[in-house]
């Protein structure tokens, strides 16, 4: 199996930062307890609040495709017009410089 490495941008709405920071901290709580999750980290921008940085790494595809079908980003993902200025911007990375 290969590891897989996710970033993942999400820019809140005008006004909704705290809300976007609360509901993405449960993500980060709930995430962590998955099997397969190597890292779950979030970030903020030290200059611009609403935006939000996932950096993830997860033990293969398959445990990413088990995260995406989970309950907690399920109930995110019908957060998305109401929270978030556009759609999310996700990268799935595989690392080079230290090949598996």
């Amino acid at each position: 199996m290969q590891k897989v490495t996710v970033v993942a941008k999400l820019t809140a709405k005008d006004g909704m930062e705290d809300r976007v920071k609360k509901e993405l901290m449960t993500m980060v709580e709930e995430t962590r307890k998955e099997k397969g999750c190597i890292n779950y980290d979030l970030h903020v921008d030290e200059t611009d609040k609403s935006t939000f940085l996932f950096y993830e790494n997860w033990v293969s595809k398959m445990a990413l495709e088990h995260h995406f079908e989970t309950p907690h980003f399920r109930h995110l993902r019908s957060l998305a017009d109401e929270l978030f200025a556009c759609p999310t911007d996700i990268k799935i990375m595989k690392m080079v410089s230290d090949p598996e």
